[in-house]
């Protein structure tokens, strides 16, 4: 996983961007079933839109913010004002 400032160019900021392999996006998935109750024992596949995925990224829009190891990043880009 990877968190860094996104590359986008808004009036408020540049957001964020959390970038994950397939891997991470099948956990993430299977974090979210477990937190709803749904809990699949041995081998599965994951697909997105039918079809396996081998990377995401969540951009986090500039009015947000991200804690990341103990690290704040915050969407309107670094030095800016601290998160509400």
């Amino acid at each position: 996983m990877e968190v860094k400032y996104g590359s986008g160019r808004t009036q408020y900021g540049p957001g964020v961007e959390i970038n994950l392999d397939g891997n991470e996006l099948a956990i993430a998935i299977h974090a979210y079933l477990v937190a709803r109750g749904v809990n699949v024992q041995g081998p599965r596949t994951v697909t997105v839109n039918g079809e396996l995925c081998q990377e995401a990224q969540v951009y986090v829009d500039p009015s947000g913010f991200v804690t990341h190891e103990g690290m704040d990043f915050l969407g309107r880009g670094p030095g800016k004002a601290e998160p509400r």
